[in-house]
């Protein structure tokens, strides 16, 4: 089912996915907006960090933005174990500002709530938002009444003092940004841009580039 509802949404949705070729988001990934950190957290699942700080959006659309998210998950899908476990993400909203808030629209909102729910086929297993300030939750109100009830209840709100807390979720896996203590972010962006231009083959081969 899930499966369908993605297909379904791929078609419905162009403008974000018939173009998954890393060229397209080449800038956001040597920015440092996007990283996979090396090991899995305690449950199994994948372990995604977006930065919005390294998100310029007089450059960068909320489409380009949605289609990193969309290009890892076509390639961690893969894994069996990410199949299984599902994936959390990190979003570190220090930096966030009304510029990149006027890029989430109502429509832009409703078709990231859709991949959140039901339409892509990996299991969004929690998401942890950090350092956000006041003006992220009109977004965030915009977004939430198109949630389940169960991904609502998988979001995880640190604040600015959420060192202990997201240790408590991640332990022993999380850069030194974060209070780790073996790898930078700049490490683990690094790692995983090379692999996305690694699947470019890939990647195109999935891609229905618009003409």
């Amino acid at each position: 089912m899930l499966l369908k509802n993605y297909y379904k949404w791929r078609a419905e949705c162009p403008e974000l996915s018939a173009d998954l070729h890393p060229r397209s988001v080449i800038g956001l990934l040597k920015a440092g907006y996007h990283g996979v950190l090396r090991s899995r957290d305690p449950t199994g699942s994948r372990v995604l960090i977006y930065r919005i700080a390294h998100w310029d959006p007089k450059v960068f659309t909320a489409y380009d933005v949605f289609r990193v998210s969309l290009i890892t998950s076509e390639l961690i899908v893969q894994e069996v174990e990410t199949q299984r476990n599902g994936v959390k993400a990190i979003f570190d909203l220090e930096g966030w500002q009304i510029s990149h808030a006027f890029q989430i629209t109502p429509s832009v909102a409703k078709k990231i709530a859709a991949v959140l729910t039901d339409s892509f086929p990996l299991k969004v297993r929690g998401i942890h938002l950090i350092n956000e300030p006041v003006i992220f939750h009109a977004v965030f109100s915009m977004i939430k009444p198109f949630l389940t009830e169960k991904i609502k209840g998988r979001i995880h709100l640190h604040g600015n003092n959420y060192n202990s807390s997201l240790l408590q979720h991640f332990p022993d896996i999380l850069p030194l940004e974060y209070g780790g203590a073996e790898f930078s972010m700049e490490d683990i962006c690094q790692e995983w841009t090379n692999f996305i231009m690694k699947s470019e083959d890939y990647l195109s081969s999935i891609s229905e580039t618009i003409q």
